[in-house]
């Protein structure tokens, strides 16, 4: 089989779904795979570097796409349907990546009436074998770090505690929201540089790992359990909650130099945490870092992509994060999608085993339907038959 990869089309974006280093494993698996003109080169990788490594480089997307049986994006439904791919795509071909498609339903009821089979690596269950697939970590993870060199670049105030012959300088106190994946490594991150860190999370669980990293976890008497689904994502939880919960902050947040916010509820708008209220008790010249922008934002000043002043605050909603680290993070990418792809292909042809959980529960289109439950739900499609999605 042949695996295409594309020059990205999303405006602004640098990633490539594959680098160099990972095609020598592609080919061992029997599959042929080719890299349009300049695809690697944002990132940092040259066509000549996939040569190399035995991929074949072609000139032009349209070649790319009739020639490809696979095609591996890094997120290829977000500007739908004016992406020059959508004409481009067939019947019959499978593309991959991180295709957001709750943000872009029709996007994908799209594919399924071209009759393209889509895996959403958003989707992939929370369990040890997908631990190498995990693109999402991966991506979560330089966002939780990109978010506090962003916030330490626009604070007035330098992180870490000083001894000096003007006397001692104190830390700056940085608060995080949300312990997922992002804000575990935005808490490491402040912490290194010498930041005094306190994070919350409504999930109790997450406190043990808040104290590893050496920051304080701020207890509001609100944590639950019901809070985390059994996939290990966060839950939305009711308005009356995130009341409740934007009263205990306040004080939290108007001691704060720098807040970071990180709550996300996959396929939902992101919950209001931080009030206007809130950023006007917060000390001029403090700073948040809303990593919840693209989906809302936690916080209610926040405007995705664009650097807010309020209350003497500065408040970022930055989008696409992991696009400003491109090198690293198309290396994370790569192999995370080769470990998905690996998965997908025997003896170098594609075998579809429906009784895996991961082919199951991140196949969002298939012979011509929109398979997964929740995007049928979006769309008002009645559920499907369990023999109707899959053979």
């Amino acid at each position: 089989m042949i695996v295409g990869v594309a020059v990205e089309s999303y405006p602004h974006e640098r990633r490539v779904a594959l680098v160099p280093a990972v095609i020598p494993a592609l080919s061992k698996a029997g599959l042929k795979v080719l890299v349009e003109r300049g695809a690697g080169e944002k990132a940092g990788f040259p066509d000549a570097g996939y040569e190399d490594q035995g991929a074949t480089v072609v000139p032009d997307r349209s070649q790319l796409f009739s020639s490809a049986d696979i095609i591996l994006e890094v997120g290829s439904l977000k500007s739908h349907p004016n992406m020059v791919q959508n004409d481009l795509i067939r019947s019959g071909q499978i593309t991959i990546g991180l295709l957001n498609p709750f943000a872009v339903p029709e996007a994908v009821r799209g594919l399924a009436v071209k009759g393209v089979t889509s895996f959403a690596l958003e989707l992939l269950p929370r369990i040890s074998r997908a631990q190498a697939m995990d693109a999402l970590t991966s991506m979560a993870t330089i966002a939780g770090y990109k978010a506090v060199l962003l916030a330490a670049g626009l604070l007035r105030k330098m992180f870490p505690m000083m001894f000096t012959a003007a006397g001692t300088i104190t830390p700056a106190k940085v608060f995080v929201v949300g312990v997922g994946v992002a804000g575990l490594q935005a808490i490491a991150t402040a912490h290194r540089l010498g930041a005094v860190v306190q994070a919350y999370d409504v999930r109790p669980a997450v406190k043990e790992q808040v104290e590893s990293l050496g920051a304080k976890f701020v207890e509001l008497g609100m944590e639950t359990k019901e809070a985390e689904t059994s996939g290990g994502y966060a839950k939305a939880m009711d308005e009356e909650f995130y009341r409740r919960q934007r009263e205990m902050m306040k004080q939290v947040v108007g001691e704060s130099d720098v807040v970071i916010s990180t709550a996300a509820v996959p396929g939902k708008k992101a919950p209001i945490l931080i009030t206007q209220e809130m950023v006007q008790g917060m000390k001029p010249g403090s700073v948040v870092v809303d990593l919840a922008a693209e989906s809302g934002g936690n916080c209610e000043l926040t405007r995705p992509g664009e650097t807010v002043e309020a209350h003497g605050v500065t408040i970022l909603g930055p989008v696409n994060l992991p696009s400003t680290v491109p090198y690293h993070a198309s290396l994370m990418y790569a192999k995370n999608i080769s470990a998905f792809l690996l998965n997908l292909v025997k003896d170098g042809g594609l075998h579809l085993d429906f009784e895996d959980q991961i082919i199951r529960d991140t196949l969002l289109t298939y012979n011509g339907e929109v398979v997964n439950a929740q995007m049928r739900e979006m769309l008002g499609l009645p559920a499907l038959l369990a023999k109707e999605s899959h053979p």
